[in-house]
């Protein structure tokens, strides 16, 4: 398991946002140079894990549930078959492409060491919106994105450290419970009734997707 690219993104304008800062940080571009990712601050306020990294919308993005952002290089794979065009490391906005890794398989509080220091934690997959949509040119893009529940993963930074591409990826915890990115992202969209199960995996969910478990459990129960 390989970080195959690390991927940093300049703010960019763009039309296809409505964010104060009218425009965008999804156009990450490969770096060959080491990285420092540390905690970034609170939701609203705190942006990439990254150094270098841009976060233009601090209402949806950044903060420490969505530190860095990870997407399998089999999965844009599958992607360039399905899309008939070539998709380059980054292209979806990661801040790292991961090469042998189970990205959306991986499980909620599932632990990643990436080279000697940096540890991150798996929070929750990628809702996609009209920036990724317009970023990519696909008509109808985010119902085809959201339908096959391979959103990729946001991380939350257990341990900083520096990191780089050709960095080797360890799992070094798997928590014994079902609810895996793929799980928690149809549960968040197409699959609410999935949600009470979703719980299993306890304080290591983002923080939306526990509040919005919690209201559903409240309003209709357990099954």
């Amino acid at each position: 398991m390989q970080l195959l690219s690390l991927n940093l993104g300049a703010h960019r304008p763009s039309e296809h946002t409505d964010a104060p800062s009218g425009g965008t940080g999804i156009d990450k571009q490969p770096t060959d140079s080491p990285v420092l990712v540390t905690a970034p601050g609170p939701k609203g306020v705190g942006a990439s894990g990254l150094a270098g990294d841009t976060v233009a919308d601090l209402r949806f993005h950044g903060g420490p549930d969505q530190a860095v952002y990870a997407y399998a290089r089999e999965d844009l794979d599958r992607w360039e078959t399905e899309l008939g065009r070539p998709l380059a490391d980054g292209v979806f906005g990661e801040n790292l492409t991961t090469r042998g890794l189970d990205v959306n398989g991986a499980k909620i509080g599932e632990r990643w060491r990436i080279g000697p220091d940096l540890v991150l934690e798996v929070t929750s997959g990628r809702i996609p919106c009209r920036t990724f949509a317009g970023h990519l040119g696909e008509q109808g893009w985010i119902k085809r994105f959201t339908q096959a529940a391979v959103p990729g993963a946001y991380l939350r930074v257990i341990e900083p450290g520096e990191i780089r591409a050709g960095d080797p990826i360890e799992i070094v915890h798997r928590p014994d419970h079902e609810v895996t990115l793929s799980f928690a992202f149809r549960a968040g969209t197409t699959e609410r009734e999935l949600l009470p199960r979703v719980l299993a995996a306890g304080e290591t969910l983002h923080v939306d997707l526990l509040e919005k478990a919690r209201e559903y459990v409240a309003k209709y129960g357990t099954p």
